[in-house]
């Protein structure tokens, strides 16, 4: 029993360790994503011209999605098609 309980005790010592792992690696990844949505929001405001009479509708970004190259429909010249 006290065999068991040793190596019970070992294996939660090793889940605590990677557990602390990844939360500092989700942490640093989460960072990163922050940094990159404010890039592209700062992008996105820049590419919409203020002559434009339309306002830029507000980006709702899929983070679980792959990456893809989106158009944005404010930036549209008048009588442009969607």
């Amino acid at each position: 029993m006290e065999r068991l309980n040793s190596k019970l005790y070992l294996q939660n010592c090793y889940i605590m360790q990677e557990n602390e792992r990844l939360r500092k690696k989700a942490q640093l990844l989460n960072q990163e994503n922050q940094a990159l949505i404010s890039q592209l929001k700062q992008k996105l405001s820049q590419s919409c011209p203020s002559a434009n009479p339309k306002p830029c509708p507000p980006v709702m970004l899929d983070l679980n999605s792959c990456p893809a190259v989106v158009a944005d429909p404010c930036c549209r010249e008048p009588g442009q098609a969607n």
